[in-house]
């Protein structure tokens, strides 16, 4: 049986959060752009986070640092800043996914290399 890391689960947590916030907060039918860029960011995080449950490597940490990243520079490249509570959203949980990806690549020892302590291979 695979050990699953918790940061696994939670980055697939606040990528739920991602994904439903535009609604859970209020601004799906006002922000087009912003409503569009969470669903698919936190799909992604959430298929990302999933696939390393099941066959763990680490090119999808360096993914969701990547996509925790955009989410969090996204109100300003895309221009939606004027919605204070989407952005601070967005900013807050991508950075807890980049932090949490940075984490899980920081205990497995070397980048590039598979966890297999944390995963229980």
């Amino acid at each position: 049986m695979k050990k699953v890391r918790w940061q696994d689960y939670f980055s697939m947590l606040v990528g739920l959060w991602i994904a439903v916030s535009p609604w859970t907060l209020g601004f799906a039918d006002d922000f087009g752009m912003l409503t569009w860029n969470a669903l698919v960011i936190g799909v992604g995080i959430v298929i990302l986070a999933a696939i390393d449950m099941d066959a763990p490597a680490n090119w999808e940490e360096w993914a969701m640092i990547a996509l925790g990243g955009w989410a969090a520079v996204s109100p300003w490249v895309l221009g939606f800043m004027a919605h204070r509570t989407g952005t601070v959203s967005m900013v807050a949980s991508g950075i807890a996914v980049a932090a949490l990806a940075g984490w899980a690549l920081a205990v497995s020892g070397r980048p590039g290399k598979v966890d297999e302590h944390a995963h229980g291979h």
